[in-house]
């Protein structure tokens, strides 16, 4: 029988917090499956480099009965990681949540009733947010530019705990992009979309992956990948300069026929001049982040290779041989 609920957890480097993750999230499931929930947890080990393979391969053993273990052969990112966890769950609510219990995995109840109400997608707010200050000021910064230019409404967009239906998952296990921001994906595939809020905690163990790069790219995939609004605005930047440089250029002739040569203003002038090129270099970069999409898109390349999977051979599977 295929579970109600899925649970996709992406796994980097986090051996020394698995024992913590087991020991409230197996509880935290029971209890929902005492309420008539069935369940099973998807981790997707991404090319770690401790011993979380060898951890999720033990706990795998434990409980084979809910447990399921994708193996990539390296490293491919977090939203990678999430992907081959949706094309692996069976369950008709499908849940993400961090490895790291940032998210408390007893929240994960308050995600499924709400799901039950009839939503298909269902995200969450971080009550008190125990993160450093410069990144929560910068995840607040960018979720306003993000939702300007996507049109997105995702209050909280850097917290992983959300749910799915399975026609969410289905549509994006459709897609064949290979850089992505899976939750504003959802968004744009869900017919009835909402949030809730949730605690979060500070991290048990290890360290954030995400480093101040990482969320800079994050939020270029999230912005250039659902908009074409950067290069839009970039254009109307452009006729603008364009059109008050001509004007500058006319003044400046002006005032040399009938006032003659000056040379007061030639820092002025520089710095014009630099601005300009710093607009133009923004705008070849901007552009360039377009091709580099489209080139990593033509390539075909696939976006992950999964080594293997460790699960309990299902009936349906008995009947396929």
């Amino acid at each position: 029988m295929r579970p109600e609920l899925s649970v996709v957890i992406p796994v980097y480097n986090e051996e020394a917090g698995l024992a913590k993750l087991y020991a409230r999230l197996y509880p935290a499931l029971d209890a929902l499956a005492a309420r008539g929930i069935s369940y099973e947890i998807v981790f997707v080990n991404d090319g770690s480099r401790d011993r979380s393979a060898e951890i999720l391969a033990d706990q795998y053993r434990a409980r084979p009965d809910v447990t399921r273990v994708v193996l990539f052969n390296g490293n491919y990112g977090q939203h990678m990681a999430i992907l081959a966890g949706f094309q692996a769950t069976r369950g008709e609510i499908v849940v993400t949540l961090d490895a790291d219990l940032q998210n408390p995995p007893e929240e994960i109840g308050a995600l499924v009733d709400k799901m039950r109400e009839g939503y298909d997608y269902v995200g969450s707010i971080r009550r008190k947010r125990q993160d450093a200050a410069w990144r929560t000021y910068l995840s607040k910064a960018m979720n306003r530019i993000r939702e300007k230019i996507t049109r997105i409404k995702i209050t909280d967009q850097g917290n992983m705990l959300r749910a799915y239906g399975r026609n969410v998952i289905n549509l994006i296990n459709q897609c064949s992009e290979v850089n992505t921001f899976v939750p504003a994906l959802a968004y744009t595939f869900a017919r009835k979309p909402t949030e809730i809020v949730v605690e979060h905690e500070e991290r048990t163990a290890g360290e954030s992956k995400y480093s101040f790069y990482s969320l800079i790219r994050l939020n270029f995939d999230l912005m250039t990948g659902f908009s074409i609004m950067p290069l839009q605005i970039f254009s109307m930047l452009g006729m603008i300069i364009s059109g008050l440089s001509g004007g500058l250029v006319v003044l400046l002739l002006i005032r040399r026929f009938f006032l003659g040569a000056e040379a007061e203003g030639l820092f002025t002038l520089f710095a014009i001049a630099f601005f300009m090129m710093g607009v133009i270099l923004f705008g070849i970069g901007l552009l360039g982040e377009y091709v580099g999409r489209i080139y990593q898109q033509v390539q075909g390349r696939p976006r992950f290779v999964v080594q293997t999977i460790l699960e309990q051979e299902t009936q349906h599977q008995k009947d396929d041989e």
